[in-house]
């Protein structure tokens, strides 16, 4: 609660005598002073009787205590003796009085001035006086305050200037010794209210609770109605409003602008110091604000609203309320000081453990410190386990050796080593750094380590592609090969067979030779078959892209078979899924890739020597856009040692004279030029598997799924 002070309005009481006292009884009045300052707390009992004191010992009628206020330089009455009225309003001396009032203080020594009508007009009508003694209070340089004694116009001042000096001194001393009490009740109070906040900020370590704890004691502490902290926020330039002592008058996320010259939180954050805002003349409370500051910027403010002021406080409000900005600033600065290294501590360990590799900080004898996530995943264990754990339980017994090899340390070459390590369970590439401290002295080491499987899955990636590629150019300069020699034999097989057609329709040879020329003619057409495939192996047929369903060309090559299958004993199962996606494609060259890969199917079959299936499937794939069909037959499966070159031109591995070994190479070929992909596998079930990959027209779809199960025998 606020301290008891002098009311507005003093009652006079009956005018002293003029006289001056005498000199015993000066002595036992200024014995009874200091009586009554050991014994008196309250520096509202105790000014009565200073000011009564004042007056007997100087013969004057009347007393006014002025106390310097060293914001604005002002003085202002605190307290008064013999006077009608104790005007509020600070005084401030104008060009005639204040030389009076500097020469004063500048000499230290009091000053009469009989004719204050004149002279020092506002005085005057403070006192009511004529004549005015005027003594100034002074701690060394400092300014304390100033009594005004006041006097008849026919006083020529007090006889004994010697009792003026113990005037000031008594005075002098009743104010510091008020001060001292008043400023140990303030830190007591101060300190009760802090450590308030303090243990709210410490338990929850959220600036907002502490806050609300302030408020709430900080609003006991002045007797105020309301009690609000606004905090700055420099990007936008804005206070918000972060805590309050009434939750009715909270307004989450209420702000206001730092140049807003009406809003008196952002008034008082340009100021330095505490301030007071009088309300209208008819009200008792007023505002009083607090700007808070840090060592380099400012914080926020406080504003009190509702404060009572009594006539005189002011100075003690305002310094009390300086000394709690001071404490609170300290108190919101380092919580931001924490929150702010909190914060950056949490990013630099969110970046640490984003690292994929594996990373783990040692001290000098080798003992885990710090490890990323990666690190402790790959182990199986938390953070929490590996610290204080020696490096070499949690490594191989290979990596171990080498980090105990002092040769690495000397020699950047040797940093870095490639290792499969049990512990890590996987190949590394590990980098092992010193660790240096802000001295540049070597306070342990840091371990990076690489993971290679995904490098070793890409290589191995990067092969096969080297291989298909290689596959590409063996596949491409034969093909320019196998068409200039088929062009050429393209040529006189044409006229041999037209030949044979004439033989054959006129009869124009003998009877006994028409076997042997129908054998002629026989093996000529497979030899223009050959150059005919030869020709489409190389290219040289004009490719005809058009919208195709890839089922369609299925049932087409199917059917062809159909009599091939009852006579070998093959069963046809088919699977397509619903809707599938046209191609675009060849359908005279897409067929040709099916039937190659069917008829193979059927040959495998044929050579296991029993009755056997072929699945024909074909599905979406909406990951890669692709229409995937697969062949799978139940025959002997391809060998492992033809399985790499099951696409190369000329191999095979059926008898001579069964097989050209092109119609995979050619089969390989128009994939390859469609954008597709075929490739061949070992069933783990049995048999052999192809894999044709196409990609999928982006139009229409085609009929429902049909899974047709055929048996021909």
């Amino acid at each position: 609660m606020p301290r008891e002070m002098p009311s507005r309005r003093l009652t006079s009481p009956a005018e002293p005598s003029i006289s001056a006292p005498p000199h015993d009884q000066t002595s036992a009045s200024g014995s009874s002073l200091l009586a009554l300052l050991a014994r008196t707390s309250q520096l509202v009992d105790l000014l009565p009787e200073l000011h009564r004191h004042a007056v007997e010992a100087t013969g004057g009628r009347c007393s006014l205590l002025f106390e310097h206020n060293p914001r604005n330089g002002g003085l202002q009455a605190t307290s008064g003796f013999g006077l009608e009225e104790l005007r509020p309003d600070t005084w401030a001396p104008g060009s005639s009085e204040r030389t009076i009032v500097d020469e004063a203080f500048s000499d230290n020594r009091a000053a009469f001035v009989s004719d204050l009508r004149y002279r020092m007009p506002d005085l005057g009508s403070r006192l009511g006086t004529e004549a005015a003694l005027l003594i100034p209070l002074t701690t060394g340089p400092q300014r304390v305050g100033l009594l005004a004694v006041g006097f008849g116009s026919d006083h020529e001042g007090p006889s004994d200037w010697s009792v003026v000096a113990n005037v000031a001194n008594g005075v002098l001393g009743a104010l510091e010794l008020s001060r001292l009490r008043r400023n140990e009740e303030l830190q007591r109070e101060l300190r009760q209210l802090l450590d308030e906040v303090s243990t709210s900020l410490t338990t929850t370590l959220n600036l907002r609770n502490g806050l609300d704890v302030f408020c709430r004691g900080a609003t006991r502490l002045f007797g105020a109605d309301h009690t609000a902290v606004w905090l700055h926020n420099r990007r936008s330039r804005h206070l918000t409003l972060e805590a309050a002592s009434d939750a009715a008058w909270m307004t989450p996320g209420l702000q206001v602008a730092v140049d807003d010259a009406l809003a008196p939180a952002a008034v008082a954050l340009r100021g330095s110091r505490a301030e007071i805002q009088l309300g209208p003349r008819d009200a008792p409370v007023s505002t009083v604000t607090i700007p808070l500051r840090g060592r380099r910027r400012a914080l926020g403010t406080v504003v009190f609203e509702g404060v009572r002021v009594e006539t005189g406080g002011e100075l003690d409000l305002l310094d009390r309320a300086d000394l709690l900005g001071l404490h609170l600033s300290s108190a919101i600065e380092n919580l931001q000081l924490l929150e702010s290294v909190t914060r950056s501590r949490r990013e630099l360990e969110n970046a640490f453990d984003s690292i994929a590799h594996l990373v783990v900080v040692c001290d000098p004898r080798g003992v885990i410190v710090h490890a990323n996530q990666a690190f402790a995943g790959r182990l199986g264990l938390s953070r929490d386990e590996l610290i204080d754990r020696p490096l070499t339980e949690c490594i191989g017994s290979e990596l171990s050796a080498w980090l105990a090899a002092p040769a690495h340390s000397d020699d950047p070459s040797l940093a870095t080593l490639e290792v499969y390590d049990p512990m890590l369970k996987g190949p590394f590439m590990v980098t092992v750094t010193d660790l240096v401290d802000n001295e540049r002295h070597r306070a342990g080491r840091v371990l990076v380590a690489r993971d290679l499987t995904p490098q070793s899955r890409l290589e191995a990636e990067r092969e096969e592609l080297r291989k298909r590629l290689t596959q590409s150019e063996k596949l491409a300069a034969l093909g320019q090969f196998v068409a200039g020699i088929a062009h050429e034999l393209n040529n006189p097989l044409q006229g041999v067979l037209g030949h044979l057609e004439l033989l054959r329709a006129t009869g124009a040879f003998p009877k006994q030779l028409k076997r042997e020329v129908q054998t002629i003619y026989r093996e000529a057409d497979r030899a223009a078959k050959i150059v005919r495939n030869l020709l489409i192996f190389a290219g040289s047929r004009r490719l005809v892209n058009r919208s195709v369903s890839l089922t369609a060309v299925l049932q087409k090559v199917l059917a062809l078979r159909v009599a091939a299958f009852r006579a070998q004993d093959i069963e046809v199962v088919r699977h397509y899924e619903d809707a599938l996606p046209r191609v675009q494609s060849d359908p005279l060259l897409l067929h040709q890739v099916f039937l190659n890969i069917v008829m193979n199917a059927e040959q495998a079959i044929a050579d296991a020597r029993r009755p056997g299936r072929i699945d024909v499937g074909a599905r979406y794939d909406k990951a890669t856009a692709r229409i995937i069909a697969t062949v799978r037959d139940t025959g002997n499966g391809i060998p492992p040692d033809a399985l790499s070159r099951i696409f190369e031109p000329f191999y095979t591995t059926k008898d001579v004279g069964k097989g050209t070994g092109l119609g995979l190479a050619i089969a390989y070929g128009i994939m390859q030029e469609h954008g597709g992909l075929i490739a061949a596998a070992n069933h783990p079930d049995g048999g052999a598997i192809f894999t044709v990959e196409v990609p999928a027209h982006p139009g229409r779809s085609r009929q429902r799924q049909s899974t047709v199960k055929d048996a021909e025998a």
